[in-house]
């Protein structure tokens, strides 16, 4: 707005609607009573002869009203605070904290963590213009150079997490948005592997002031939990002694325990079995890293996926790889037979189209509405499977290339070798994973409601894929997906990664609900999606680490560098307009004085 340039309040403006009443009152005062004078007739009729508008003559004539009405545009003026722009010098202090927000920072020191104690001094350093970068996995820009009333609450909002620090990244970005002048507080424990000190050197190259204030305090003799590893419903847990002197801890998981010896600087293993909707592994006795003594495991409620598999000729290599997965109950049978279980994935193979049942088929599809899969091997004689085969089949081809293998959870990193023979044909529904030159499908997948379904078109007898090692893996993935189960893997997930979920998709996580589409993993504990829940925890030796060597040739410097800034800032006009009112006031009551009024 064009007034903005001079009233820092426009909007007081509105009370010049003020001066309304006051020229209506005006027009509607009576009027004196005339008396004819007989010398003076001859002026009046004169005067009358001449006058265009006798109303505004009036009104033109009232010096009284002039003067009441700029008192009153004064009086107005004053509220809306007319102003004008002068130039001011500034002398600003310039700085940028870094925060270490990293799992070490959660080790016991004192009444507090360490973390407390530098969350402490870096309210203690916030000056005028101030950054803040929360050092964690990644480098946070909380605040860029904010006020010292901004930089305080977004302190106040900061927290410890649970992931592995990178302090070189949180400093090279606190150099990156460094102003001219500026000084770069650093409050860590140090203990971190990243080349930090590489950063710290480039930060003085550029002529910036680097301060490093460690807290380092607590955390002797530590030992944590480092890693873990799944083999079927059970989990490999690895345990690391950072302590100068052997130790004894136990693991426990639901109710399962195991002893680990640990020698100095030595690491151990434990096997515990993973219960049905998973638990929590706790190290004991704890010690002032709390953070690595416990170890969340995610896990299905039910652990097992019931498969059957219909056939009339029996694939050994595809039933041999579904037996050595753990997690799969399964069950062999001949049609014609009567599907009368509930099943999670039905598979058919090398059916005889003769003796394959509607009620076979519709088994199938009471899977898919039931939420689980169901898998079709491709054969010379094909079946009539409805509306469950995803590739029209047309005629055998031979010597076929493999064109493209695209990126999904089943077909990931294996390398699907060309059939002799295979089955030709346009692909019905759904997506191809593994795709012939000739453009028709080897593997396919569609989404049918609730359920999925996997069309494999590797002839068995004439393709050499069944010999390969990844073989099993592609029916262990496949069985997963059709299930819609995730493994024990995908569940569980170490901290300072992220969980992609849906636009706009609530997720419980262990601070509170956040929305997707991307969830940061920076708290250990269970992040529930939907119906799924996942857990994360801290899996990091060098984190694990809490104890770093203290800096001796670090201190704080004596002057803060400044500058000084030029600007321009409003300089109110208010007690100027006051006095201007009360001016015109009192030349209103001297003109009524005057006049005889008062």
């Amino acid at each position: 707005m064009v007034l903005d340039e001079f009233f820092l309040f426009p909007l007081g403006l509105v009370a010049l609607l003020g001066v309304v009443p006051l020229i209506v009152l005006y027009f509607l005062r009576p009027e004196p009573t005339r008396r004819v004078l007989p010398t003076f007739r001859f002026l009046a009729e004169s005067a009358g002869r001449s006058a265009t508008n006798p109303l505004f003559d009036r009104l033109l004539r009232s010096l009284l009203l002039l003067i009441q009405l700029l008192a009153i545009v004064a009086l107005v003026a004053s509220l809306a605070t007319p102003y004008v722009l002068v130039p001011e010098s500034e002398t600003v202090s310039e700085t940028v904290v870094v925060l270490d927000t990293s799992a070490s920072m959660a080790v016991q020191d004192g009444g507090g963590t360490r973390f407390d104690r530098a969350l402490g001094a870096a309210r203690d350093e916030v000056t005028g213009t101030t950054s803040i970068v929360a050092a964690g996995s990644t480098a946070d820009v909380v605040v860029r150079r904010g006020s010292g009333t901004d930089a305080r609450a977004a302190l106040d909002g900061l927290g410890v997490t649970a992931v592995p620090g990178d302090l070189r990244t949180a400093i090279t970005t606190a150099t990156t948005i460094a102003g001219e002048d500026s000084r770069i507080v650093v409050l860590s424990d140090f203990a971190d592997d990243s080349p930090w000190e590489e950063a710290v050197r480039e930060a003085r190259a550029r002529g910036l002031v680097v301060e490093l204030r460690q807290f380092a305090g607590g955390g002797a003799n530590n030992v944590g939990i480092v890693d873990r590893q799944f083999s079927g419903t059970n989990v490999t847990v690895t345990v690391k002694n950072y302590g100068d002197s052997p130790t004894r801890r136990s693991l426990s998981l639901a109710g399962a325990t195991e002893q680990v010896e640990l020698d100095a600087g030595g690491v151990a293993t434990a096997t515990l079995p993973v219960p049905p909707g998973g638990g929590q592994v706790q190290l004991s006795p704890g010690d002032g890293f709390p953070t690595d003594d416990r170890l969340y495991v995610a896990a299905p409620e039910d652990a097992s996926i019931d498969v059957l598999v219909l056939t009339n000729d029996e694939n050994r290599y595809l039933t041999a790889a579904l037996s050595v997965i753990p997690e799969v109950s399964l069950t062999v049978d001949n049609p014609p037979t009567s599907v009368s279980s509930s099943y999670d994935v039905v598979i058919y193979s090398n059916v005889n189209p003769g003796r394959l049942l509607r009620g076979n088929v519709d088994a199938g599809r009471a899977v898919l509405a039931d939420g689980g899969g169901v898998a079709i091997q491709a054969q010379e004689e094909t079946p009539n499977y409805g509306d469950l085969l995803l590739v029209a089949p047309e005629r055998i081809g031979t010597t076929p290339t493999v064109r493209s293998v695209e990126e999904h959870d089943v077909t990931r990193d294996i390398t699907f070798p060309p059939p002799t023979e295979y089955v030709v044909g346009d692909l019905r529904d759904g997506e191809s994973l593994v795709t012939a030159t000739d453009g028709t499908s080897l593997v396919a997948i569609s989404d049918r409601g609730d359920g999925r379904i996997v069309y494999y078109g590797f002839i068995e007898e004439q393709s050499a894929f069944k010999f390969n090692y990844q073989y099993p893996v592609f029916w262990k993935r496949t069985v997963f997906y059709l299930a819609g189960r995730s493994t024990l893997t995908e569940l569980n997930r170490p901290t300072g990664g992220s969980l992609g979920v849906s636009p706009n998709q609530t997720v419980e996580t262990p601070t509170g609900p956040a929305s997707g589409p991307e969830i940061r993993l920076d708290d250990a504990g269970f992040y529930r999606v939907g119906d799924e829940r996942f857990a994360a925890s801290l899996l990091s030796e060098s984190e694990s680490d809490v104890v770093a060597p203290s800096l001796t040739d670090e201190a704080a410097p004596d002057d803060f560098p400044t500058r000084v800034e030029e600007r321009l800032v409003p300089d109110p006009l208010t007690e100027w307009v006051v006095f201007v009112a009360l001016g015109i006031t009192f030349l209103e009551l001297v003109y009524l004085r005057q006049r005889g009024d008062l």
